[in-house]
């Protein structure tokens, strides 16, 4: 029998399939303490829940780039190369965030970090992407830099103004892109001041009124286009940053109606105290994995043909659905049913 995942997705199996939780990290001392806590909740939950973003961008002293991304670039090999990991059998997550392509640092970085830990890494992320040309650009230079015959590099972008959000769509088009991530406080500067202030916080749970991240207009659009763009193409939405990093109920509620409302499959984490909060808060329910994997058996039992479950007719639309909730599922770590634990077992294909 085939595995689900090839019946209901086919070739886009793969797609969309990353950390919902993606950390970042600029200095080297908190790089390496986030590396750490990957490899153990990695081993703890049996999958990377997130992947590590080590910073070159925010992340070096002016002056110091070249070196930062030497460092940046040594870390990352050296985090691979991890015998705890790799005896289990579990690989992680590494990526770096480079500066802008019309940055003067932006092309030794990427020969740096990408020509001597290209094959250590899961994908680049590029900041302050403006159209279609920037990805083009950024995507020649990390081939360029890449050792001959090696595994081409996905790409991730951060949008941050109101240009680049209108031509999301275009840079989601593109086959190299595989997230795009919102940048909000960049999004809400580049207004001049017609967007407050507090459209870069997330507002208190008894508030009504205030105008925040969720609830300004031009940056409510500006997240929805992002959303949509990523999907219409296959590829993963981010989420950007909550600043408030000490404030797990909001957090918790950002990430929820991110997930929930908006279509974001990912979000960005700051502070090593947010990773467990957003992993959990985009997981999907209980009653929900246990009905997917309910489903989902079911459907393979009668060989992928329409079936009535609790009166309500199901076929491959709705499969495919509940099939996304399982990986959804097993991308954070949640216990599966045991029905739905074969479907994950390295030896099922």
């Amino acid at each position: 029998m085939s595995h689900p995942r090839t019946v209901l997705l086919g070739a886009q199996g793969a797609a969309g399939l990353l950390p919902v939780c993606d950390h970042y990290s600029g200095v080297e001392a908190r790089m390496v303490k986030s590396l750490q806590l990957q490899a153990e909740l990695t081993e703890e939950f049996g999958a990377c829940v997130f992947d590590v973003t080590l910073d070159c961008e925010d992340g070096a002293p002016v002056g110091g780039e070249e070196d930062h991304a030497i460092m940046v670039a040594a870390l990352a090999i050296a985090s691979q190369e991890a015998p705890n990991l790799i005896a289990k059998g579990l690989s992680r997550r590494i990526g770096v965030r480079v500066h802008a392509v019309d940055h003067v640092q932006f092309s030794a970085d990427v020969r740096t970090v990408v020509g001597s830990a290209g094959a250590a890494l899961s994908y680049l992320m590029v900041p302050k992407v403006e159209s279609l040309r920037d990805v083009e650009r950024a995507v020649a230079a990390m081939d360029a830099a890449m050792a001959p015959g090696a595994a081409l590099l996905p790409l991730h972008v951060l949008i941050e103004s109101p240009a680049a959000v209108h031509r999301a769509f275009e840079i989601a088009a593109h086959p190299r892109v595989q997230s795009i991530s919102f940048g909000l406080m960049d999004f809400v500067s580049s207004h001049g001041g017609a967007i407050p202030s507090t459209a870069m916080g997330v507002r208190s749970a008894d508030d009504a009124s205030t105008l925040d991240q969720f609830h300004h207009p031009l940056v409510l659009r500006a997240k929805l286009d992002i959303a949509s763009a990523c999907h219409a193409y296959g590829k993963v939405p981010s989420h950007c940053v909550v600043t408030e990093f000490k404030d797990k109920a909001a957090l918790r509620r950002a990430a929820r109606t991110a997930s929930r409302a908006l279509g974001y499959t990912r979000m960005w984490s700051i502070h090593p105290d947010q990773i467990r909060t957003i992993v959990e808060a985009m997981a999907p329910d209980e009653d929900e994995i246990a009905l997917a994997a309910h489903i989902v058996q079911a459907a393979e039992r009668a060989e992928w043909a329409p079936i009535s479950v609790d009166g309500k007719l199901h076929d491959r639309a709705s499969y495919r659905y509940f099939w996304q909730v399982l990986e959804r599922a097993h991308q954070t770590g949640r216990a599966l049913p045991s029905v739905a634990q074969p479907y994950f077992s390295p030896l099922v294909h």
